[in-house]
């Protein structure tokens, strides 16, 4: 059997796969159309016909292609307003005109405005092959630095920062304001609660996002090394400095720099670091030669610098150029409606990670997450959950898969807003006995709805009804004027 023929790749070398690909053929020459169409799905692709220009006008007005092959010649619509409407209704296409000798200087004119590129009739397979393969490759080339931009908005962006609490959006508006600026930011806020995220998603939604972002924790360095990190040495300036190295803030040229537990930056580092905000320029170890240097700085301590400031072990003048503008994360025990959230998001992650199919939390362990005080924070409540779904065998994340510090509810502080909800807590009288059932199922309700953050998904698991069924209890108390979300 003959091989199969190899997989077209992108510029950048990468296979794609052509039926993945839908193209569009106009030609007012019907058999010329099939001729194309026919030469191209032998290869794979997915090819629609029009053999008018209005037909095409039609199906680029309600249809998605990702190549569009036009004759440039046609009456009523031609290839010159198929490519303007492309423009307008597809951005993301590309779209290869067919032309006659007479016509090339209209088709190099086309691409002027926008066309990938041309074809001079008489076409051969080869040619047309050869043409929208690049043209796809193209295509394909935009599709994969999309995604890799999603994935970085998602991992990285604003809209990748979990919460649901006044307070976290609060800070999520402040920093919307921040990353469009080039000013210097100071991130503060307890150990683990998400500095090194915020740093990235600053970076992300500046105009310095397609430069990079280099991160250095100051305080997991030696004293001895933190200049040689930040600013580089030159060969044999120090034992062991065997060859020359590029520092910190040369990698991140252009970029952002993020320095964390600046707090714990060496006193001699300070002023060096203090001359570089200054100056923007920076001096190798061992070295005499200044470099210009063009960074954003982005910083972050849990610890108090103004304590540090009055201790004499932080300079006032460095602290004032790092706090151009601040950022001050609030603790996971202050924004507890961000808990449940977290945990549904961190519980998909690690499903994906460890290859588990599925596993979901009961409501006492829900209620023993949203009472914990987590000291730890958002880095703390992460690693239990992926304990829990490491340690799972029943797809059922309950009490016997918790981690020691939960294990005794003795310990747990229960907030007020949850604290009176004997549905989760599984005990307690209440002032509902002796009510009318529907009263007591509306609190229920308006409890669970509560202890979730309003998501009606997970209410309804911890109720044990089908989402259908609370959607029609929630229509119901609205038709009523009494929703349970509306107050």
């Amino acid at each position: 059997m003959p091989e199969p023929p190899p997989k077209p790749r992108t510029a950048s070398g990468q296979e794609y796969d052509p039926s993945t690909f839908r193209l569009l053929v106009v030609d007012n020459e019907a058999a010329h159309a099939r001729a194309m169409t026919e030469s191209l799905e032998k290869v794979g692709y997915k090819c629609t016909v029009a053999t008018s220009g209005p037909e095409a006008a039609t199906l680029i007005e309600r249809d998605t292609f990702d190549v569009i092959i036009t004759d440039m010649v046609m009456n009523d619509v031609d290839g010159m307003k198929l490519l303007k409407l492309a423009g307008e209704r597809l951005p993301d296409a590309e779209v290869v005109m067919v032309t006659g000798h007479a016509t090339v200087p209209i088709a190099v004119e086309a691409m002027q405005q926008g066309a990938f590129n041309f074809l001079e009739k008489p076409i051969t397979p080869n040619r047309l092959r050869a043409i929208v393969e690049k043209a796809v490759g193209a295509v394909a080339l935009r599709r994969q630095n999309n995604e890799l931009m999603s994935r970085l908005d998602e991992r990285f962006g604003f809209e990748g920062i979990i919460y649901a609490s006044k307070k976290m959006q609060e800070v999520i508006d402040r920093l919307r304001r921040i990353a469009a600026t080039d000013a210097t930011v100071l991130i503060t806020g307890e150990n683990g609660t998400g500095k090194e995220v915020v740093a990235q998603a600053i970076h992300q939604n500046s105009p310095r996002r397609n430069k990079p972002i280099v991160a250095i924790n100051t305080g997991a360095i030696a004293e001895n090394l933190v200049e040689s990190e930040l600013f580089g040495h030159v060969k044999g300036s120090f034992t062991g400095a065997d060859a020359d190295r590029v520092g910190a803030f040369e990698y991140a040229n252009g970029g952002t720099l993020f320095l964390d537990e600046v707090g714990d930056m060496p006193m001699g580092t300070q002023i060096k670091l203090l001359r570089v905000l200054e100056e923007s320029k920076i001096t190798r170890v061992g070295d005499n030669k200044t470099i210009n240097v063009n960074v954003r700085l982005v910083s972050a301590t849990n610890r108090p610098l103004e304590d540090m400031i009055d201790a004499g072990t932080f300079r006032s003048d460095l602290y004032f150029r790092l706090k151009v503008v601040t950022v001050t994360l609030p603790p996971l025990r202050e924004r507890r409606e961000d808990v449940i959230p977290l945990m549904d998001h961190f519980r998909k992650m690690f499903l994906r990670r460890h290859n588990k199919a599925a596993a979901h939390f009961t409501p006492a362990v829900t209620k023993r997450f949203f009472a914990y005080d987590w000291p730890g924070n958002v880095r703390q409540l992460r690693n239990f959950v992926e304990t829990m779904v490491v340690l799972d065998t029943d797809e059922k994340l309950d009490l016997d898969d918790l981690p020691p510090e939960l294990m005794d509810e003795s310990e747990l502080t229960i907030p007020e807003e949850v604290a009176d909800i004997p549905a989760i807590t599984g005990g307690g009288d209440s002032d509902l006995i002796g009510q009318p059932l529907s009263v007591i199922e509306k609190w229920a309700i308006e409890k669970t709805l509560q202890l979730t953050n309003d998501n009606r998904e997970e209410a309804a698991k911890i109720l044990k009804i089908g989402a259908r069924t609370l959607y029609r209890r929630l229509d119901q108390y609205k038709k009523e004027g009494d929703s349970p979300d509306e107050k």
